[in-house]
């Protein structure tokens, strides 16, 4: 029996899965803008025909394991922690952008083939379909909630953490430390909603 066969068949979730990481792989290893369904097909040791009954193209492949491996921030419902909140959407941030999952959008975001290729689909059927950024997932809910006014969520403000941490990402190659993390929530964050810079601890 040869190694085809003696692999186990996966089906539904599992294969799906296993397609999904295939097509980050590959775009990590050739660029998103010379993936093919042959070699998504090949890393994920399934036929191409596989692929073409659920994707028309590699293009397709990849957004949707980008949208699947994408986190969303889930803030607490009682909306009475948003210090927390914010660093927990801080640290799911900086986690993913070193997973491959962000790394292959980081491939895109800087390729020019890729960015023509992708860019537009890519803000509109993951970072849009899954809620937008981080923190503005946690702020637009505190805000919600009246626990400040919506007038302070501006699109600068709901930008202000990740392009801190985007920062530190591009400065250092590494993921921020959780005191690192706080810092940007009670020196940058809260106060631009209107609370106090909080003191060091």
């Amino acid at each position: 029996m040869n190694e085809h066969n003696a692999r186990p068949r996966r089906r539904g979730e599992a294969l799906i899965k296993a397609i999904h990481d295939a097509a980050l792989e590959e775009a990590l290893a050739v660029g998103p803008g010379r993936l093919t369904m042959d070699g998504i097909a090949r890393r994920a040791a399934t036929p191409r025909t596989t692929l073409y009954r659920r994707w028309s193209d590699p293009v397709e492949v990849l957004l949707d394991a980008l949208y699947h491996h994408h986190p969303v921030e889930e803030p607490t419902p009682a909306a009475d922690d948003l210090r927390g909140d914010l660093i927990r959407s801080l640290r799911l941030m900086a986690d993913w952008a070193l997973s491959p999952a962000g790394r292959a959008v980081k491939a895109i975001l800087t390729d020019p083939k890729s960015m023509a290729l992708m860019s537009e689909a890519l803000f509109e059927r993951v970072f849009a379909g899954r809620g937008g950024t981080f923190t503005r997932t946690v702020l637009q809910h505190y805000a919600d909630q009246g626990r400040f006014p919506a007038e302070r969520l501006t699109p600068v403000v709901a930008d202000l953490g990740e392009a801190l941490v985007t920062k530190r990402l591009i400065d250092t190659g590494t993921a921020p430390s959780d005191e690192e993390l706080a810092a940007i929530v009670d020196q940058a964050i809260l106060p631009a909603v209107g609370f106090p810079p909080a003191a060091p601890r």
